[in-house]
């Protein structure tokens, strides 16, 4: 019954936009703006830890999102997870004025500046499961307000944000005495090179206050992709500081099936660290086999990955189950739509 009121209340939302996106006269600014795209993402998983002989079945992501033109200068966005491990999320709630050329204004909950989107959302990420990096550092969204500034004036593309945010968690406006901020300037596209230096200042609460800095870099071609980021998280009450990096790629194989479009070898390494000595706290290595199911490269496939863990030094966020340190073979179905 707990899922079911979310479920109804989403449904009903989205049934609504789709009527009031008809009842509306369209004229040539919605042609060139389009009022309304529904979104969605589907990642159902089986893994197995395969020392302990341990097992599940999860429905890791149940993504689906809405976003719009209410005039041709103000955009909107909601999104929301129908099952994450099992709980209904509200993700994207924000809308969007277009002051002018190259400059936008969000408020509302939007995603922090901090973390790229291509290794945190599940239809984008090259592997079944985040970077240590992206999983442990702070959360990837808040209740706030953004500013950004893109320009492809200059000899390389670059986007400037800046972000001021309740610092807390998604779904809670709570009352602070310290706002969080985040600022992250890009150079390059998405195709071709890129690289982005970010850093955020998270005073969550009276026992915990973090700043995290760090820098990454990716070049993408029409078949393959890499990408490689260091960031460092000084937690300024207990001083368990962190250190986490990471380097990954893939490259997509044209195919003639019917159901497979392409086969997509992957690999990465990725590392967190919090002791000051000559070994790494944990590292791991991922291997991976992905097989696209359309003719669009990187996106709705089959997937199977296996990741080794090397453990120097127990961290106490990986001790919440023996299996999350362990090894692991993962085979997820994975739609974008």
């Amino acid at each position: 019954m707990q899922f079911k009121t979310p479920l109804l209340a989403t449904c009903t939302f989205l049934v609504f936009c789709t009527f009031t996106a008809k009842a509306q006269d369209y004229t040539s600014d919605s042609i060139k703006y389009p009022f309304f795209k529904l979104d969605g993402v589907l990642k159902n998983k089986f893994e197995y830890a395969t020392e302990l002989g341990h097992h599940r079945f999860s429905v890791r992501n149940s993504r689906l999102g809405i976003s719009g033109t209410i005039t041709p200068l103000a955009d909107y966005r909601a999104q929301v997870e129908l099952s994450n491990e099992g709980k209904f999320q509200v993700l994207d709630l924000s809308g969007t004025l277009n002051l002018c050329e190259g400059l936008s204004l969000t408020l509302g909950q939007t995603s922090i500046p901090i973390f790229n989107s291509y290794t945190t959302h599940p239809g984008t990420m090259m592997f079944a499961n985040r970077t240590f990096l992206a999983k442990y550092y702070a959360g990837t969204r808040d209740i706030g307000f953004l500013a950004k500034y893109t320009s492809d004036k200059l000899a390389i593309p670059v986007c400037a944000e800046l972000g001021i945010f309740n610092g807390n968690v998604i779904n809670d406006p709570v009352w602070n005495h310290k706002l969080s901020y985040a600022a992250r300037l890009s150079f390059g596209t998405m195709k071709g090179f890129r690289s982005t230096v970010k850093i955020y200042g998270y005073p969550k609460n009276d026992n915990e206050n973090y700043l995290l800095y760090g820098a990454d870099v990716r070049y993408e071609s029409d078949n393959w992709k890499a990408e490689s980021e260091i960031m460092r998280r000084d937690d300024k009450i207990n001083r368990a500081d962190l250190t986490s990096g990471y380097i990954e790629g893939a490259y997509c194989i044209p195919l003639e099936g019917k159901l497979f479009k392409s086969i997509i070898p992957a690999a990465r390494w990725d590392a967190i660290d919090r002791i000051n000595d000559n070994k790494l706290d944990v590292h791991r290595i991922t291997t991976g086999l992905g097989f696209g199911l359309t003719k669009k490269k990187f996106s709705s496939l089959l997937r199977i990955n296996y990741e080794w863990y090397f453990v120097n030094h127990e961290l106490d966020f990986l001790q919440d189950t023996q299996e999350m340190d362990a090894n692991k073979l993962s085979v997820e179905l994975v739609y974008m739509f």
